[in-house]
């Protein structure tokens, strides 16, 4: 006797997902390659961490390095626009010093975030010289953070907020660098003091960005 959808759902007690299968697959994948690296990562272990088949993996990414692709895409660029973009953006009709400066001192410091260090920058070290096509994808999330940052600082120059005698371009660049410089430091230490005290040194760096009183452009 052929079973109704609905009873067949309930005697097999799972219900077809395939957009949930490949967010698991995905977010497995995500904590093994930052974990190990993507080219330890190990396909088996995150099939054994999905109770998910091979077959089904292939289905959902061609090749290990599809899913490579696809965590760079759709979980670091997401890390980078929920920690930096979406705070900036939302931060429109303040000083973006003072935005920058918050998102800066929010940034985790947790142990097993110190330990790790900052996803974007282990794949870009780990990857950018074996895979142009990995190289690339990367080059895009430190284009767009850039872009990001670029643009807040020109509304605040404009605004009277920014000192008018830096370049947002350079200056966002140096940003990120001592940033990410910092996280590698932090990291190679095992130490969340060295984080804290970059923390320290961005902010008073930021904070001497700061237009004098009476800046308003005209």
């Amino acid at each position: 006797m052929l079973l109704e959808p609905e009873k067949l759902r309930r005697r097999t007690g799972r219900r077809r997902d395939p957009e949930g299968t490949r967010q698991h697959l995905l977010q497995a994948a995500f904590r093994e390659v930052y974990r190990y690296g993507f080219q330890s990562a190990g396909i088996d272990t995150i099939l054994a961490a999905t109770n998910v088949t091979k077959g089904a993996l292939y289905y959902h990414f061609e090749s290990k390095e599809a899913l490579g692709h696809a965590i760079i895409e759709e979980i670091i660029a997401e890390i980078t626009k929920d920690r930096w973009l979406n705070p900036l953006a939302q931060s429109r009709d303040r000083n973006p010093i003072d935005a920058l400066i918050g998102i800066v001192q929010a940034i985790p410091a947790r142990p097993r975030d110190v330990q790790r260090g900052c996803p974007l920058v282990n794949l870009t070290q780990e990857m950018s010289l074996l895979n142009e096509q990995f190289r690339k994808r990367l080059e895009r999330i430190f284009k767009t953070w850039q872009e990001g940052i670029v643009t807040a600082l020109r509304e605040g120059q404009y605004a009277g907020t920014v000192r008018l005698d830096l370049d947002p371009v350079e200056t966002a660049s140096f940003l990120i660098a001592m940033v990410e410089g910092y996280e590698v430091l932090a990291k190679n230490a095992q130490d969340a003091k060295v984080w804290n005290m970059g923390v320290k040194n961005i902010v008073r760096w930021l904070s001497s960005l700061r237009a004098p009183a009476h800046g308003k452009r005209v």
